[in-house]
């Protein structure tokens, strides 16, 4: 049950992502309000104005953002943006209670190989906090290697696996690319 069906959700075992849009708003604005959530993202809660802005999918296609949902439960955000040919980063925060059930792995998975795969990039990075020693971990446990501390942040990355063309890594469930 992997790929990216028709409707833009990007599935993985444990969890799947959809595209986050207007309709999530109300959700997305009391996350983002909660101290507790944005703790490791930026540390500021943000206002309803903002998180329409930036995480509805207003940006798109410079920024694409989801819902990650475990079942049909929304439990975490996660977005992606391009920074340069075939590469770009990732931003991901589940909600307190749906960390350390291999969740947040699970939906960063799906999404690199979602990245790779469908979307040729050869290389995906990341920049936790370098004091987050449990997202750390997650992102290790989703193949992400760290590469250099960038002031309070860890710079982390993940390439395909070598001798991987985006040929030989392409997700049979998908359909053939035009």
């Amino acid at each position: 049950m992997h790929g990216k069906p028709d409707d833009g959700v990007i599935a993985g075992d444990l969890t799947c992502l959809t595209p986050a849009t207007e309709a999530h708003l109300p959700l997305l604005a009391r996350w983002f309000a909660d101290p507790e959530f944005v703790r490791n993202w930026g540390g500021q809660a943000l206002t309803r104005e903002e998180v329409a802005a930036k995480y509805t999918g207003r940006r798109r296609p410079e920024v694409e953002s989801f819902l990650i949902l475990a079942q049909t439960i929304p439990v975490g955000y996660v977005q992606y943006a391009p920074d340069g040919p075939r590469q770009g980063g990732i931003d991901m925060v589940l909600l307190p209670q749906a960390q350390g059930r291999g969740l947040g792995p699970d939906a960063a998975c799906a999404l690199v190989r979602h990245l790779q795969t469908v979307l040729g990039w050869t290389r995906v990075t990341v920049d936790p906090e370098a004091s987050n020693t449990h997202a750390i971990r997650a992102w290790a446990k989703a193949g992400f290697h760290p590469v250099s501390p960038q002031g309070s942040q860890l710079l982390m990355e993940c390439l395909p696996a070598p001798g991987t063309s985006k040929a030989d890594a392409h997700d049979e469930s998908l359909p053939p690319e035009a």
